[in-house]
């Protein structure tokens, strides 16, 4: 393998991991959005408020993507080695 496969490589693996993880960070930064000016609006300034709904919600959209995000990572996978092997 030269440098140049590396590095190739490297930015198909850092594109994948945004990619993967834009669904979450997605949904918790929206959800936190809302929450944020919930407690604004109702003076109600609990840390654990926000906690809450966040963790729920993450859970909830890893059980729905995960299929989708384990088969990019598989078929990520299989490329790699793929191009390893010449």
């Amino acid at each position: 393998m030269n440098s140049e496969t590396a590095l190739s490589l490297l930015s198909e693996l850092l594109k994948l991991a945004l990619l993967v993880s834009l669904p979450l960070l997605g949904v918790i930064l929206l959800t936190g959005l809302v929450v944020s000016v919930l407690q604004v609006v109702t003076q109600v300034q609990d840390p654990s408020i926000a906690f809450i709904p966040k963790l729920v919600l993450f859970v909830i959209v890893l059980a729905l993507f995960s299929p989708w995000m384990l088969a990019r990572v598989t078929g990520f996978a299989v490329t790699m080695f793929a191009r390893l092997a010449h």
